[in-house]
């Protein structure tokens, strides 16, 4: 489920530095009036694939193998799952092998559309989480570890121009992400202070029910990423003037 965390993570930075000039050598310039300019956003982003396993430190890009996020929390208050979980030291491993479908950048709009495909995403992390899961409650905290296959993630990014100290900049007004996962399997480690009869049934029990869990959780997850997404994505536009990032 928090799998998605990556999706927007690497999207977000690779498409701001891919298409940004006063860059090192190893990145593709993209330029606004290339008539395929799609195409080129597109190989920019592969050819700065390699550099994301080590990460990019001009760029305050960081190694994305694994890609390391200090936390996540996620309140979800109603409906089937009803649930308050927090997720620390996550470790996420595939992030660089993505597969990035297809790319829309419309100048006139200020919009950037994606279709990206991650086949694995393995995570770990430490978590605390306590709440009901259709209807069976659940609690624990500890080590948590999950494999998320055939990761589908449909992102829109619709911007705006602001001015900063005189100088045009673009700006993510809104980060919209629906995704879906093609399969899960997770475990939790000391679930009911370590009763591990009881843990072992719950964990059996969200591995049979994962599809459903995550349909019921994936709103509050799309808005969630959606937030953290915008956040981070303008603190990249924001260092580069639009004509730096699309030169004419």
């Amino acid at each position: 489920m928090k799998s998605s965390v990556i999706i927007a993570s690497i999207l977000l930075e690779c498409i701001a530095i891919s298409i940004a000039g006063e860059l090192p050598s190893f990145l593709k310039v993209c330029h606004r009036s290339d008539p395929k300019l799609n195409e080129c956003v597109q190989d920019a982003l592969e050819e700065l694939r390699p550099h994301l396993v080590k990460g990019i430190p001009e760029l305050d890009i960081p190694s994305c193998e694994p890609l390391e996020l200090k936390e996540m929390v996620l309140d979800q208050g109603k409906g089937a799952v009803s649930l308050k979980s927090t997720y620390k030291n996550i470790k996420v491993y595939g992030s660089t092998k993505f597969q990035l479908r297809n790319i829309r950048i419309d100048i006139d709009k200020k919009r950037v559309r994606m279709k990206m495909r991650f086949p694995l995403l393995r995570m770990s992390s430490q978590y605390n989480m306590d709440g009901r899961i259709l209807m069976m409650p659940i609690k624990g905290n500890g080590n948590s570890e999950g494999n998320y296959t055939g990761i589908e993630a449909t992102i829109t990014i619709q911007g705006e121009h602001i001015k900063r100290n005189g100088q045009i900049h673009f700006s993510v007004k809104d980060f919209d992400l629906k995704f879906s996962i093609g399969h899960a399997t997770v475990y939790l480690d000391n679930l009911f202070n370590g009763d591990r009869e009881l843990g072992e049934a719950m964990n059996a029990f969200l591995n049979e029910n994962w599809d459903t869990v995550v349909m019921e959780v994936k709103p509050l997850l799309e808005k969630k990423i959606g937030e953290i997404c915008k956040k981070y994505s303008n603190n990249i536009f924001h260092k580069y003037t639009f004509d730096q990032l699309l030169p004419p």
